[in-house]
């Protein structure tokens, strides 16, 4: 069985300070109250295809996405693959996207859900990655950058499940103690510095370095 399926702590994303969704004191969720539409807002695509071979390292591109915040404590999960879809021409309602990934009140039990879910709406190129260490190794660094360079640059947005607290470069920190799911949907620097659709952040999005994604990734997993 492999490390994703076992820790169903990428499981639980949302719950328990939570899965995901209940934020510590660095980041309160990002949530409508009850009864109200999630906040929702547009960005058309632009940037410049970071192409390979010999991909620029001065090379960036964001993609054009309909963010939306997830409604309540445990529909980051739903939320961050809607986010992804919307890139893709799939904006479904949250509702429809926490049936097909099974989420609960639990949360949604891992980033194989996310990239079933995917793979079923948008033609099947995307894959699960884990990263199984307490920390990212400079290997794993690179491959988070090549599949998100990858899969940015044919217009898809990598749905990622983290858990703890990391810094944007802004200097706010962000802390999912018990687990999140947010999309990462740009780059700038050559996949230096990512642009994270987070659906629990107030400010909605924000940069941070590649490093500090896949250390938050780290024993869990991702969706390309």
């Amino acid at each position: 069985m492999s490390l994703i399926a076992k820790k169903s702590g990428l499981s639980v994303a949302c719950l328990l300070v939570a899965g995901g969704c209940v934020v510590g004191p660095t980041a309160s969720a990002h949530a409508a109250p009850a009864g109200t539409d999630p906040i929702t807002s547009v960005r058309a695509d632009k940037g410049d295809r970071n192409d390979k071979p010999g991909r620029d390292k001065r090379a960036e591109r964001m993609l054009g996405i309909e963010y939306e915040a997830q409604p309540n404590f445990y529909y980051c999960g739903p939320a961050a693959t809607r986010i992804a879809l919307s890139a893709q021409g799939k904006a479904l309602p949250q509702d429809e996207v926490a049936k097909m990934l099974g989420t609960t009140e639990a949360g949604t039990d891992s980033a194989l859900d996310t990239t079933r879910v995917l793979n079923e709406l948008t033609g099947g190129k995307y894959r699960t990655t884990e990263i199984r260490g307490p920390l990212a190794k400079p290997e794993e660094v690179d491959r988070l950058r090549k599949d998100m360079l990858d899969a940015v640059d044919a217009g898809r947005p990598v749905v990622a499940n983290v858990k703890g607290t990391a810094v944007d470069t802004d200097g706010a920190p962000h802390s999912y103690e018990g687990g999140h799911y947010l999309t990462l949907v740009g780059y700038r620097d050559g996949g230096d510095l990512v642009r994270i659709a987070d659906p629990a952040a107030p400010q909605g999005e924000y940069w941070m370095t590649l490093e500090k994604v896949a250390n938050w990734i780290a024993e869990r997993g991702y969706s390309s």
